[in-house]
């Protein structure tokens, strides 16, 4: 216990004068983070490799299959941008009312969010499903591989409407403490998407060989199957969050503008995201097939990467929101700090492999030396990125746990749309830098984040903040 003390000092992480109540030993509070972190970083492993498995078993099919793989990533996310807004906004308020006991207010929420969500996402991916050429061509693909990427694309669109809705229910069920559910839900549709990809993408048994637009359709299944098992949780009985066709699915205006009053910031965290990372992989697109193949398969690497990140970040999320409603900011602020801490003692570990093991990590999305050669660089780049971005992704967790959704969309504008892709375009091509150009500026934009981030934590006006 001393060694628990020693590096978790709870006690110590909060001045006496904000301490409100009794504050449980650093062995519960480590492990009830733990328990709330390790299926929400499975989950985000798994979110990752959804498109990772779909470039690992396209790759052998040369680089223009990569290439189609990852050019449909920025497009995809800007159709999902207003569901992933609405789900902070689910999980702040849902874990707002668990921390009050209220699952009358829990319900009302989710029930609002799932109409909003299920309009949304038709909407969205019938319009990108008509505009897909465009789309694509806007992104910055080029004819090497264009007409492999627009069926691609269109298939993955028609799972979105189920991938959204699904992700609605399991944002709320993190929001009350049940990250298991996404966990499970999202470990179901990669075992699928793994199984119809061998099926589809090489035409094994009596399964047409349909390759890129195999691993589209297999992708499309996987998220079927994750939305009816998301379904199940939430209607089954007994639980916090619980449904049925009985209830009243009327619009209720006070839900929706409380939602609305915590999306319309994250939404515009979203636009800013998504332009930004929209505009840097254009950039990258334009240094051609090779060096954009290898940067979409370091990207993908990096998002594996940064799970561990964006686990903790999930469960610090609820763990604040749960704990400023239930009036204890010492806790919200400890919750954090123990995130925090685990976070970095976790990124330091991952930069370690990745920084050993880089060769190892590309040679398993494709055998095309010349993109592992581009790439090398970028993993060693990325190595030191993860030391600043996973401590930095759990603050920004912390932050819209308690609803401080206006201060991220800021940095996200001051970062993301313009930090990161005028760096890009300057270092890529009029510095000459190219691919590894391209990295520095995805590594200045991790330390801006990293900087404006825990600037803001460590005031502490977030807890005070009302939802």
């Amino acid at each position: 216990m001393s060694l628990m003390n020693t590096v978790f000092p709870v006690h110590k992480m909060v001045k006496k004068d904000e301490i409100v109540g009794d504050i449980p030993s650093s062995g519960s509070i480590v492990k009830r983070t733990f328990d709330m972190a390790w299926p929400s970083a499975l989950e985000s492993v798994f979110i990752a490799l959804i498109g990772a498995v779909d470039m690992m078993m396209v790759g052998n099919l040369g680089k223009e299959a990569i290439s189609a793989v990852g050019i449909v990533t920025q497009p995809k996310f800007i159709v999902l941008a207003p569901i992933l807004a609405l789900n902070i906004s689910v999980n702040v308020l849902v874990a707002r009312r668990k921390g009050q006991s209220d699952q009358n207010a829990a319900n009302v929420y989710l029930r609002q969010a799932l109409l909003i969500s299920a309009l949304v996402a038709f909407v969205l991916s019938l319009s990108a499903g008509l505009f897909a050429k465009d789309l694509l061509l806007f992104a910055g693909a080029n004819d090497d591989y264009l007409q492999l990427a627009i069926p691609y694309f269109r298939y993955i669109l028609i799972g979105n409407f189920f991938y959204s809705v699904g992700l609605t229910m399991t944002a709320a069920q993190r929001g009350a403490g049940n990250t298991k559910i996404s966990m499970k839900t999202n470990l179901a549709a990669n075992v699928v998407n793994l199984i119809f990809n061998a099926l589809l993408i090489n035409g094994l048994f009596f399964f047409p060989r349909l390759e890129v637009t195999g691993a589209a359709i297999a992708t499309m299944i996987g998220n079927i199957v994750s939305f009816v098992m998301a379904l199940y949780s939430v209607t089954r009985k007994g639980g916090f969050l619980e449904l049925s066709i009985k209830d009243k699915w009327n619009v209720n205006f006070q839900a929706m503008k409380d939602i609305f009053s915590i999306s319309k910031s994250s939404l515009v965290e979203q636009i800013f995201l998504r332009i930004g990372f929209f505009t840097y992989a254009k950039a990258v697109a334009s240094l051609g097939t090779t060096d954009f193949s290898a940067h979409q398969v370091c990207m993908n690497i990096m998002h594996i990467s940064f799970a561990i990140g964006d686990g903790l970040q999930i469960a610090c999320t609820s763990l604040v929101g749960q704990s400023l409603g239930a009036r204890r900011p010492d806790m919200a602020m400890i919750y954090g700090k123990v995130s925090q801490r685990i976070g970095m003692m976790m990124a330091m570990m991952t930069a370690v492999v990745i920084t050993l093991l880089r060769s190892q990590l590309l040679g398993f999305f494709t055998t095309d030396l010349e993109v592992i050669a581009a790439g090398s660089i970028p993993m060693m780049i990325l190595s030191v990125t993860v030391l600043f971005q996973i401590p930095q992704v759990i603050v920004v967790g912390s932050l819209r746990g308690a609803g401080d959704v206006k201060f991220v969309a800021m940095m996200m504008l001051i970062s993301v749309t313009l930090v990161r892709p005028i760096l890009a375009w300057i270092l890529c091509y009029p510095l000459g830098f190219g691919l590894i150009g391209a990295w520095m500026a995805l590594f200045l934009d991790q330390i801006t984040r990293f900087t404006l981030s825990f600037t803001r934590y460590h005031k502490g006006h977030w807890t005070k903040i009302i939802v």
